[in-house]
C-alpha cells in the first residue's frame, strides 16, 4: 500500500481536507494508497489532534530542540521514514527544509503555495497580489526542489482578485481553493494520472 506522510505547523486545515478526500474518495480502494502519519515541527499544532481522532499517527519533532536546522532535518527524516513514505506532503509546513533533506525526498515531496507561481514566491502573496494590482491570485501545487516554491508545477487554480479586496478575503478565497486543488492533485498523483 502506498503511504502518504503529511507535515503540518498549525491548524492543519489543508491536511484535513486531503485525509477528509481520502476517505470520502476511497483512496485505499481506488489508489492503493492510505494517510500513514502527520508530522508536525509544533507540539502544539492542533492538526495533530484532529489527526489523532481520525485514527492516524501523529506526532511532533519540535524545531525549537535543535540548534542547527541540519540536526532538526535529520530527525524530521528519521521520523518520516518510519512510515516509507511514497508522497511527502507539506500542507501548511512553515519551516525551510535543507538541500540534504530536499534531495532524500526528491521527486516524492510536493507542497502547495497560496499564489499562481511564479508569481509571488515566499510570504505575503496576498499583500503582494493586491499591491502589484492583479486581477487574478490563485494556488499552486508544486514538487518541491532545493529552489524555494520553483518546482515543477502539477496543479493551479485560478481566484479572482475583487474591488475592495484585502488580503484576508483573498486569502479566504485562496484558502478555498487550496482545499479543493491539493486532494485532487494528490489524487492524481497516486493514481498515475499526474507524473
Amino acid at each position: 500500500m502506498k503511504s502518504v506522510v503529511i507535515l503540518i505547523s498549525g491548524a492543519g486545515s489543508n491536511m484535513q481536507s486531503i485525509v477528509s478526500a481520502a476517505l470520502r474518495e476511497d483512496w485505499a480502494g481506488r489508489h492503493g494508497a492510505r494517510i500513514a502519519a502527520v508530522i508536525s515541527n509544533r507540539p502544539d499544532a492542533a492538526g495533530l489532534a484532529w489527526a489523532r481522532e481520525q485514527g492516524i499517527a501523529a506526532e511532533a519533532v519540535d524545531h525549537r530542540a535543535f540548534a542547527r536546522r541540519e540536526d532538526f532535518d535529520t530527525a524530521l527524516a528519521e521520523a518520516i521514514d518510519r512510515h516509507a513514505p511514497t508522497l511527502l506532503v507539506l500542507a501548511g509546513f512553515m519551516r525551510i527544509l535543507g538541500s540534504a533533506f530536499v534531495a532524500h525526498y526528491a521527486g516524492r515531496m510536493v507542497n502547495i503555495h497560496p499564489s499562481l507561481l511564479p508569481a509571488f514566491t515566499g510570504l505575503d502573496t496576498h499583500k503582494r497580489a493586491l499591491e502589484a494590482g492583479c486581477t487574478v491570485h490563485g494556488v499552486t501545487v508544486h514538487r518541491v526542489t532545493a529552489d524555494l516554491d520553483l518546482g515543477p508545477i502539477l496543479g493551479q487554480a485560478v481566484v479572482p482578485v475583487l474591488p475592495g479586496d484585502t488580503p484576508e478575503l483573498l486569502a479566504a478565497r485562496v484558502l478555498a481553493q487550496e482545499h479543493r486543488l491539493y486532494p485532487r492533485v494528490l489524487a492524481g498523483l497516486l493514481s498515475g494520472e499526474i507524473s
